[in-house]
């Protein structure tokens, strides 16, 4: 990641993405502490979860918009806007006020989105293509390491001293982000600024993920995964109080353990990429969770320290392997469509798995239930590591240079003439690199 990082532009970039980053850890698990102390209900706590998520639906309308404006100032704006509808929080006294937190949440969700289609834009446009994996990498080496502070942070706050100090810390860090951005200097191209062109556009994003085989073959496998892998939230509460016998407290610690192996795969992630791939590293991804999760089916606390320390591994290089895949084999111009909907097809048979898991664990035994997400995962992993191979290289990412023609035999005679003739007539094109 040192090479991306030397860049000015990227590190300017970088900070804003810090502080947006620091503000966003802090949030969101404080909300619903927020709400289970107004309402002293779980139930309505974890629906401030489900509030954020549920507007992913609407995520290929969000990419569609992002996509009629430049990359840099629909960055900054969304900033803005997603500070802006944190205040409302501001205005949250007891429990009769929750439906605030539930709208901020809807809201905050679909600014999320939009903040992450333009991101994936930025990056397009301001960096090489073989910069972007050491450019996601980093991003998620900061995000796995907030998430082994920031929620207990964010909690230790609202403890303190309140929600309105959360508030505060949520405008503060998206301004922050928007003015920090807007220093950016990038050439890109105008893009048009009217909305009501064609409404065949807002389907472009899917339509490219579906036509693209490498990307098809990457998002069906992820996705079959996907439909298994949100278990594990419910399951790990029944391996705690069954298996190991410990409080539930104890699954904090679980998610701390989880945290320092998500901190090592951002680390790796950029050289897994370099060697396997970008679907290489989103098939070791996958792999590495499944073998986490047949870890689990059997119950001891040095096997759940290994199984979350997998699972923590693979959870970076899934995502930087399958966002640098989307970001590489889609044109700049379509890259927000694309991101939103990779979002909504990736967060979509997510949020089933976790309900499902939910209700599946009452009624199976957690153990099976973990066997289960390990099978499927593994082999959903074999199906994308052959796929790797039908990879051939991106558009663009082989430098510019001249084109060494193949030695000939000579020529001579008549042959030697005609061949003379056709070279008086040849035009060189030189090659193109892109980003």
């Amino acid at each position: 990641m040192h090479t991306v990082l030397r860049r000015p532009d990227f590190r300017l970039l970088f900070g804003a993405l810090l502080a947006s980053m620091t503000a966003e850890s802090i949030l969101v698990l404080a909300l619903a502490i927020w709400v289970k102390d107004l309402t002293g209900s779980d139930r309505m706590a974890a629906s401030v979860i489900f509030s954020v998520v549920a507007p992913r639906i609407l995520a290929p309308l969000v990419g569609w918009v992002v996509d009629r404006y430049r990359r840099r100032p629909s960055f900054v704006a969304a900033n803005v806007v997603t500070a802006a509808l944190l205040t409302p929080l501001l205005t949250v006294r007891d429990s009769g006020d929750v439906w605030i937190v539930y709208l901020v949440g809807a809201f905050y969700g679909l600014s999320s989105i939009a903040l992450g289609a333009a991101l994936s834009g930025l990056l397009r446009t301001l960096l090489p293509l073989d910069l972007l994996a050491e450019a996601n990498a980093a991003m998620q080496t900061v995000r796995q390491s907030l998430r082994l502070g920031g929620p207990l942070v964010g909690a230790a706050l609202y403890a303190a001293v309140g929600g309105w100090a959360l508030t505060v810390i949520g405008v503060t860090g998206f301004v922050t982000a928007a003015a920090v951005a807007g220093l950016l200097r990038v050439v890109e191209p105008t893009r048009p600024q009217r909305l009501a062109r064609s409404l065949t556009e807002l389907g472009a994003g899917l339509r490219h993920l579906g036509a693209e085989p490498l990307l098809r073959r990457a998002l069906l496998g992820y996705g079959v995964a996907a439909l298994v892998i949100g278990f594990s939230e419910a399951l790990l509460f029944a391996y705690v109080e069954h298996g190991l016998g410990r409080p539930p407290a104890f699954v904090g610690v679980l998610f701390s353990v989880q945290g320092v192996g998500g901190l090592a795969g951002a680390l790796l992630s950029p050289a897994v990429v370099r060697r396997f791939g970008e679907v290489g590293a989103l098939a070791a991804g996958v792999g590495l969770f499944g073998t986490a999760a047949l870890t689990l089916a059997y119950p001891g606390l040095w096997l759940a320290v290994a199984a979350l320390l997998l699972a923590g591994l693979s959870l970076p290089l899934s995502w930087v392997g399958l966002h640098t895949l989307v970001q590489r084999r889609t044109e700049p111009g379509l890259i927000g469509r694309a991101t939103a909907a990779t979002d909504a097809l990736v967060s979509g048979p997510q949020a089933i798995s976790i309900g499902t898991g939910a209700v599946l664990v009452a009624v199976l035994d957690y153990r099976l239930l973990f066997a289960l997400v390990g099978v499927v995962m593994l082999a959903a992993a074999a199906y994308l590591w052959r796929a790797r191979r039908l990879a051939p290289a991106p558009a663009g990412s082989v430098p510019a240079g001249p084109v060494i023609p193949a030695p000939r035999r000579p020529l001579s005679g008549p042959r030697r003439a005609r061949s003379a003739t056709r070279v008086e007539h040849e035009v060189v094109v030189p090659t193109r690199q892109d980003g």
